[in-house]
């Protein structure tokens, strides 16, 4: 509406009879035309009054405009009736159409007139660029010909004709001129394109090429009107000894601008068309905008305007530019409740606020800016009248925006509260940790909901249990506007009275809103001292809200407040139930998940060796890193075998959770079984990936979704004897070897394909190992994580296995130091042994013959060598083991059949023969001759077994030393 008015005010409206007579071109009765001439509106003088339109009389005479015929002297401008000649044709042609019809036959006379010019210009355009393209071929072509080999020895040959004349017309044809003449000094052609010229005079002049000079002229020759440039032939000395001339003829030259002509001429016949379609079409706008409404019509629609200029609920001001009130409709004086007499005033004279009526008298652009008049908002928009820039008055609209701002204020604080539990959403539940939730929820509701928020759980919520009563508390999380305030701190338990606002709440399932703390007896019966602070303190009121999920209660939300005067109302009550609702899913949610996850740990924990066991041939360190995104499947163990040997053996299970962890467990569990059975690491290997096949296949029987187990490991067995270590790995990282002189090297073993692939083989690599070296054993975690890859993460390991400590416990710290793990979202195992060599004291082996009476001579054997060992007590037994194994290996085996004993922590006791059968400890009758030596065997000894080994089998035992 500013727009409108400030447009229909931006000058002075004339009125009819001034305006007919300073229009030449207007008849008479002006102030009234036909339908589809537009008018002016008139403007309401600065004397008159605000009145209603309906007791104002109509402004025109007649609602017809009378037509002037051509040549009468009835013009506006006094002119005689026969007219000013085209002046009065002209006016004759506008007289009888409508302004859009006026603009759109001035608009194609200015078409045709421009577009008839370009059309004469780009002809005569073309013709000059045509002409001067015929001066510079001209001029190349002569000037290439002069130029070219041969052409001046021919002109002293003694006939140049018959050299030239056919380099000529060859030239002639293929650059496209009309002729090219090769004449002498003297003018004489030797070439032309017509042959009976030649040896005629050459028409032009040649004198400023006799000087050396080329140029073009125009002339007439002898093939008519033409454009020719004339180009000196010079010897090596400068001398000019013939002239060469190319023409185009006038004829082709205009040719060329006749060739474009009809493309010109369509285009300008284009170009006019769309000029006319356009010019109808802004024509056609023209009309469309006035409604086709004549003088009548349009005094009419003023009058319309006027009536609903003083009926809009928006006031309207009209400020001349001396800051002069000119106009005010009803609704501006009720708005301002300006005296009857306001127009005309000063605005600053009306008795308005100072803010108010400067802005009015400014005239500058004002986009709803809010006042205060009286005990009303209202807002002002505010446009200058005059759109050319002069300072001659404005237009303001006043709105009364009292209710709106209620409104807008009500919508604000309700969008408010959708941005909080928005935010909420997004920021509270981010982890699985019941601590980090509650304190997300505490610092998302400060400020914008309390001043201080306390969480309250109870403890088995904490641990990951289901609370069965909530009367018991600990203060989980506190956020406040400052940190001093005397609340309950972190981590302090909290026993609820009955009466407490918490304990209701809790009881009841339901919220419960405190608008007064300073009367409320409950509240202050939780802690008299401590409710006397927080009342001193400054806070008034408080909500609390049960952290529920189903039945089930978890603690509660506390939110206090103490900056704003006014307790929480209803609906910040429904707010905080809202929010609290969506944090205890989320608390709910991490309590499962802290249950979960603390069951997979147990497990874990459970499955993980507690102790290494006690054995001579590795000193062994461990380091286990559990993961911080959940449980994993890493897992490792220290396993004794026959003859002082150890296995060592790490894996890794994919994944995380009570499902790696239980996996873990039945690998582990297998791995101890088939240990038992002293196999070869390879052979142990191909066992362990035809279990896990069988589990993937089994858990894919009971759920066809179920994920494929991956599992990696490596098995190794050393030897303290022979200080060799067998290896094998299915998949998993290299082992690390740092030797006694400080290197450092991953020993090239056969990777193997991950466990469950099934079908594929294993390999095992055998190491010869100085006593004092460091085996490192480790999972994919500890080399490998997302910003690492696992060359660096090997490079990192072979320094810190270069600079470490030797002993087990040191290297396991500076490997970790060297490789820290950061928020690790892989479990680690790392494993360090330093092998040991058995005393060659210590170990005593000899070969026994295949005849029975050598079982004497090895009992005796023995004997002395125990003797020498001082143990003597254990003589009997072991010489009865030696016979019934010795002969066992006589009668039953093949040779070579040898014995070892070893001293260690056990007198061990070994028979290998050539024969892969395996004795079997039975249960012999009374009446039975034979069968009891095994069983006399498994009663004297501690332990006793067979292994298996390419060239036979090994029968062993183990006694307690005394």
């Amino acid at each position: 509406m500013v727009k409108a008015v400030a447009s229909a005010l931006a000058t002075e409206p004339p009125t009819a009879s001034a305006q007919a007579a300073h229009d030449p071109l207007s008849p008479p009765g002006a102030g009234q035309c036909r339908h589809g001439h537009m008018v002016r509106l008139l403007g309401r003088s600065r004397s008159q009054s605000t009145r209603r339109p309906q007791s104002r009389p109509a402004r025109g005479r007649d609602d017809r405009a009378r037509r002037v015929p051509h040549g009468s002297d009835g013009g506006a401008s006094g002119e005689p009736g026969h007219g000013w000649g085209p002046l009065s044709g002209l006016r004759a042609a506008l007289s009888g159409r409508s302004v859009a019809g006026q603009v759109f036959l001035l608009q194609v006379v200015i078409v045709l007139v421009l577009v008839v010019s370009a059309v004469v210009a780009l002809v005569l355009q073309v013709r000059h660029d045509s002409s001067k393209e015929a001066h510079n071929r001209s001029l190349a072509v002569a000037e290439t010909f002069a130029n070219a080999p041969g052409t001046r020895e021919a002109l002293s040959a003694p006939d140049p004709t018959e050299v030239l004349q056919p380099r000529a017309e060859a030239a002639r044809v293929q650059s496209k001129v009309d002729f090219i003449v090769v004449m002498s000094t003297e003018g004489i052609r030797y070439t032309h394109p017509k042959p009976d010229r030649i040896g005629k005079q050459f028409v032009g002049t040649i004198e400023p090429a006799l000087k050396g000079e080329s140029f073009t002229e125009e002339v007439n020759g002898t093939l008519g009107p033409l454009v020719q440039a004339v180009v000196p032939v010079k010897d090596p000395d400068g001398k000019v000894v013939g002239l060469v001339s190319a023409g185009i003829t006038t004829e082709n030259v205009g040719g060329v601008a006749e060739q474009q002509l009809p493309l010109v001429l369509a285009a300008a016949a284009a170009a006019l068309v769309l000029a006319l379609a356009g010019t109808a079409l802004v024509s056609k706008r023209l009309l469309r905008q006035t409604h086709g409404l004549g003088p009548s019509e349009m005094t009419r629609m003023y009058e319309h305007h006027d009536a609903v200029l003083h009926a809009v609920r928006e006031g309207v001001i009209i400020v001349g530019g001396g800051g002069r009130l000119l106009l005010a409709n009803d609704e501006a004086h009720r708005l301002l409740d300006l005296p009857a007499d306001a127009e005309g005033r000063d605005v600053h004279s009306l008795g308005l606020e100072a803010p108010m009526a400067d802005l009015l008298a400014s005239g500058r652009v004002a986009n709803d800016e809010v006042h205060l008049v009286g005990d009303r908002l209202l807002a002002v928009n505010q446009r200058p009248t005059d759109l050319q820039g002069a300072p001659s008055g404005s237009v303001a609209t006043l709105r009364d925006s009292t209710e709106l701002r209620a409104l807008s204020g009500r919508a604000e604080a309700a969008r408010e509260r959708l941005r909080l539990l928005y935010d909420a959403g997004v920021g509270v539940g981010t982890g699985l940790d019941v601590t980090r939730t509650a304190e997300e929820l505490a610092e998302v509701a400060v400020p914008r909901l309390a001043d201080f928020v306390t969480v309250d759980l109870a403890p088995a919520a904490l641990s990951g249990d289901e609370p069965k009563t909530a009367t018991t508390l600990r203060r989980t999380a506190c956020s406040g506007i400052r940190d001093d305030a005397p609340l309950y701190k972190v981590g302090e338990r909290i026993d609820l009275v009955p009466s407490s606002p918490q304990a209701r709440s809790i009881d009841s399932g339901s919220s419960t809103l405190v608008a007064d703390l300073s009367r409320a007896r409950g509240w202050q019966a939780q802690d008299l001292e401590r409710s006397a602070q927080v009342v001193e303190y400054g806070i008034h009121s408080l909500i609390t809200v049960p952290l529920r999920v189903g039945q089930l209660v978890m603690g509660v939300a506390n939110f206090w407040r103490s900056e704003k005067p006014e307790p929480f109302d209803q609906e910040e009550l429904a707010l905080a139930e809202e929010l609290v609702a969506r944090a205890a899913v989320s608390i709910d949610n991490a309590r499962r998940y802290t249950r979960e996850h603390t069951m997979a740990e147990t497990l874990q924990r459970s499955l993980l060796p507690r102790h290494l066991p006690e054995q001579s041939a590795l000193d062994v360190a461990y380091r286990y890193l559990p993961a911080q995104a959940g449980v994993g499947g890493d897992w490792f163990d220290v396993l004794p075998l026959s003859g002082t040997r150890v296995a060592v053996v790490v894996g890794d299970v994919v994944g995380h959770g009570l499902h790696a962890a239980a996996t873990m467990g039945r690998l582990r569990t297998a791995v101890h079984n088939f240990t038992a059975l002293d196999l070869p690491p390879d052979e142990i290997l191909g066992l362990l990936d035809e279990m896990v096949s069988r589990i993937d296949q089994d858990e894919a029987v009971l759920d066809g979704n179920a994920p494929i187990t991956g599992a990696t490991c490596l098995y190794a067995i050393y030897d303290p004897v022979s200080r060799r270590c067998t290896v094998a790995r299915a998949g998993h990282p290299p082992l690390a070897v740092a030797r006694p002189d400080g290197t450092v090297d991953f020993p090239e073993v056969p990777a193997g394909p991950p466990l469950g692939l099934g079908g594929l083989p294993f390999e095992t690599a055998e190491l010869d190992l100085a006593e004092g070296s460091r085996i490192v054993l480790y999972t994919d975690g500890l080399v490998e994580d997302r910003e690492r890859d696992i060359d660096d993460g090997l490079e990192l390991l072979r320094t810190a296995l270069t600079g470490a400590d030797t002993s087990p416990q040191g290297t396991c710290e500076a490997v970790l130091d060297a490789l820290p793990p950061s928020r690790a979202s892989d479990d680690i195992a790392l494993i360090v042994a330093r092998t040991r060599a058995l005393d060659t004291g210590r170990v005593v082996e000899w070969e026994v013959p295949g005849d029975p009476a050598a079982v004497r001579r090895a009992r005796s054997d023995a004997t002395r060598q125990l003797a020498a060992w001082g143990l003597e007590e254990l003589e009997f037994t072991t010489e009865l083991i030696l016979s019934e194994l010795v002969t066992n290996a006589i009668r039953y085996g093949g040779g070579p059949i040898r014995v070892r004993l070893i001293h260690d922590r056990q007198l061990i006791c070994e028979v290998t023969d050539s024969s892969h059968t395996s004795p079997h400890l039975r249960y012999a009758a009374t009446t039975d001759e034979g069968g009891r030596g095994l069983y006399l065997i498994a009663q004297l000894t501690q332990r006793w077994g067979t292994r298996y080994s390419p060239g036979g089998k090994t029968i062993w035992t183990e006694q307690a030393l005394p």
